[in-house]
């Protein structure tokens, strides 16, 4: 009897103590990494099995067990619940992250998401013009283009992406990647605007909230133009003034940083009604075909505004600013009303003198020219060696004159010379000058709005009417004295000494230049018109191009070998403008064909006037830099990176400058 109690005690012992000890060793291992893992996993298995509603599923394991978030539903684990736990069963709170259950939920929605027709529009368009969209990386359409039917374009790659559904609950920031703490995954408002969390923020770009908010304004106009949301003026009259409010909220931000505090409420209102704008309309080859026609005009658009863009660029490029206009009168004016003792220049002896540096500058512009000559100067070993020979118009005369004479360039030399006085050049002499004083050139020139093409507004500059343009094919009448000259544009600055390409050796050519084929449109058949078969015939269309704006010239060479007569035959053949169009380079690349001399690249760099991308080692490299383009550095829409080569010559504090209000 004692026994059979000692057995039924023991079993009692065992079945009461041996859970206790289970469950005890169950806890004291529970704060492992992979224990908590199988715990997480058999309390998400229970729930979803609990659940028959259809509408929760696990997603595909991918890199971890966490489920993903969904449409922006995040739970989060309340700290206040987990206090009234046991001890044993708190979790560990994480130095970085706090944990979170994420559920995911597989819905029409979804669906709709996946079959993404604003992707499904850009997409299509793409294969059917296999990359000439319009489109292109860095083109962008404004927000605040009036119409319903215009539509935007996402700054970042050039596609339109339709923004994610979020809830009307939650902060509306996209899910991060399944391995993140989900800590990362909520946002937070600050003075500026909403941010992310530092670790999401490396992740995230900076306007990924600003994309978002253009997403839904193409929604929302979408949705606008279709007919069974017509039907709905009371959806209609919403919608409305959320593209008004998301508007204003997105103002001229272009990072996250920069949007409002209220930038997440606008977000929620918006997607509320995008909902309602989806159970009114939810077919989705309506939404397509509209979206189409969306991207189609706004394309035409955007094609109109750059022509116009170009157009009004060339006219800015061709307007003289006020002060430069002011600068001439004011010098004119005191050049007049100065003593004739005053009006010579020192040195004049060396003019022609051989054995110095002699530099010709055509320009009617003096600050530009000023510029050259000072930064010559500047950079001179021995300034007394350099003669500089200035030839302007008659109207710019007088005050090219006074200028130099009231800053003289130190020890240089400097002559200022008339083009007027060049009895020589006259219509019987020169092709040019006969081409363009004709009544068709004229009109050629002045009735740019019978222009078939864009391509020839460059060509239709007033400037092109100037013999000082086409002045550098008559260097050596001249310069009758002189053996080699350095030709300079007067939109250059000089970095550095110039007298070593006075010892460069031509090779019996006549021109030094520097070759700027770099770029395929730096080659003759940019400039040259191949179908007519003379130019054919002559010339290899992929021939390398010079620069014109500093060329060292072989007057010996050049009056040995007639080139003068050269450019004059080809300037008769082209008389109708079928050769090439207008300008000089063109009938230089011609004049001089196989005797230019190919200068080191570092003497010349291009690209200042138009390209903001040149290398900043070729800039610094450079002996000259050149602004050739139509931001000119005098110009408000001159490339701001590059204007302090130019103005760092310019004395702003001069008399005349300060009384044409002319500032850097």
């Amino acid at each position: 009897m004692i026994s059979l109690r000692n057995i039924v005690l023991l079993l009692l012992s065992i079945t009461v103590v041996a859970p206790i000890v289970l469950y005890t060793d169950r806890l004291s291992t529970f704060n492992s990494p992979s224990t908590k893992q199988e715990f997480i996993e058999d309390v998400t298995a229970f729930s979803l099995s609990a659940t028959d509603s259809g509408h929760l599923n696990l997603l595909p394991q991918e890199t971890s067990n966490v489920l993903k978030e969904p449409a922006g539903f995040v739970y989060t684990e309340d700290s206040t619940k987990t206090k009234n736990l046991p001890r044993g069963l708190r979790f560990r709170e994480s130095r970085e992250h706090a944990f979170a259950r994420v559920l995911y939920t597989t819905t029409e929605e979804d669906q709709a998401q996946r079959d993404n027709p604003i992707k499904q529009v850009t997409d299509g368009i793409r294969h059917e013009r296999q990359g000439g969209s319009i489109y292109e990386k860095g083109d962008s359409t404004s927000e605040n283009v009036s119409g319903e039917d215009v539509i935007d374009a996402n700054d970042n790659d050039g596609k339109l992406t339709k923004s994610d559904q979020v809830s009307d609950q939650e902060s509306p920031i996209k899910a991060t990647k399944q391995e993140q703490p989900a800590m990362e995954t909520s946002s937070n408002v600050n003075e500026n605007g909403p941010i992310l969390s530092n670790r999401q923020n490396e992740q995230m770009p900076s306007d990924a909230f600003v994309h978002r908010l253009k997403d839904q304004l193409i929604q929302a106009k979408v949705y606008l133009s279709l007919p069974a949301i017509k039907a709905n003026p009371h959806l209609i009259r919403e919608l409305r003034l959320r593209v008004k409010e998301v508007t204003r909220t997105l103002g001229d931000a272009s990072n996250d940083s920069e949007l409002p505090r209220n930038a997440n409420e606008r977000v929620k209102a918006m997607e509320q009604s995008l909902m309602k704008g989806k159970q009114i309309q939810d077919d989705c080859a309506a939404f397509v075909k509209k979206l189409r026609a969306m991207i189609h005009s706004t394309e035409e658009q955007l094609r109109a505004h750059k022509k116009q863009t170009l157009l009004l660029t060339q006219l800015t490029a061709k307007t003289l600013p006020r002060g430069l206009h002011c600068l001439p009168l004011r010098l004119t004016t005191e050049y007049y009303y100065s003593n004739s003792s005053q009006k010579q220049f020192p040195n004049q002896e060396k003019l022609e003198d051989p054995q110095l540096y002699h530099y010709a500058i055509f320009s009617d512009n003096i600050l530009a020219t000023a510029v050259v000559v000072n930064s010559v100067t500047a950079n001179a070993e021995d300034a007394s060696k350099h003669v500089f020979h200035i030839v302007t118009d008659k109207l710019n005369h007088a005050a090219m004159r006074m200028w130099f004479l009231v800053n003289p360039p130190g020890k240089a030399t400097i002559q200022v010379q008339n083009i007027e006085d060049f009895t020589w050049l006259n219509s019987s002499y020169s092709p040019v000058l006969k081409q363009l004083n004709s009544p068709d050139m004229i009109d050629y020139y002045f009735k740019a709005h019978r222009a078939s093409s864009d391509s020839n507004l460059k060509y239709r500059n007033p400037k092109y009417l100037s013999i000082l343009n086409h002045l550098r094919f008559y260097l050596p009448e001249i310069f009758p004295k002189l053996n080699k000259v350095l030709f300079l544009d007067d939109d250059i600055v000089v970095q550095k000494d110039l007298t070593g390409l006075w010892s460069v050796d031509l090779k019996g050519n006549v021109n030094g230049a520097v070759e700027t084929c770099g770029e395929s449109f730096h080659r003759f058949d940019r400039y040259l018109n191949f179908s007519n078969p003379l130019i054919a015939k002559n010339f290899d269309p992929r021939a390398c191009g010079w620069a014109y704006g500093m060329n060292i010239f072989d007057l010996v060479e050049w009056k040995r070998q007639n080139i003068t007569e050269v450019y004059h035959n080809w300037q008769n053949l082209n008389h109708d403008r079928t050769l090439w169009k207008l300008g000089t380079l063109p009938p230089g690349l011609i004049t001089f064909w196989k005797r230019t001399f190919p200068l080191n690249r570092s003497w010349h760099t291009l690209g200042l006037g138009y390209n903001p991308n040149v290398s900043q080692k070729d800039i610094d490299r450079a002996a000259v830099v050149h602004y050739n383009g139509n931001l000119k550095p005098w110009l408000e829409i001159s490339i701001p990176r590059f204007r302090s080569y130019w103005t760092k010559y310019v004395n702003y504090d001069h008399v005349y400058l300060r009384e044409c209000n002319i500032n850097p």
